[in-house]
């Protein structure tokens, strides 16, 4: 089983994992291969805070932004937005 995160940003458990995964702690989402996400999951880090969303709409409707490793076409977006 795999913990989704809805729109609303409450938990709910799903037997798939969804399209990208997040931190809750950063509240950060990217792509499930992010080579950054997979780095800390193999040093034995990340696990335990890891979440997933439906898809992105999802993961910015509860408040998390994307990484800017995996996702660097959405971070600048959002960065910029941030600065506006």
């Amino acid at each position: 089983m795999y913990t989704l995160i809805g729109a609303d940003g409450h938990r709910y458990s799903s037997e798939a994992p969804g399209r990208l995964g997040g931190h809750r702690r950063t509240k950060i989402y990217g792509r499930l291969d992010c080579p950054s996400a997979l780095r800390t999951i193999a040093r034995g880090g990340y696990v335990a805070h890891r979440i997933f969303f439906l898809d992105e709409a999802t993961a910015i409707s509860a408040g998390y932004r994307p990484c800017a490793v995996c996702m660097p076409g959405e971070y600048a977006v959002w960065k910029a937005g941030r600065s506006s």
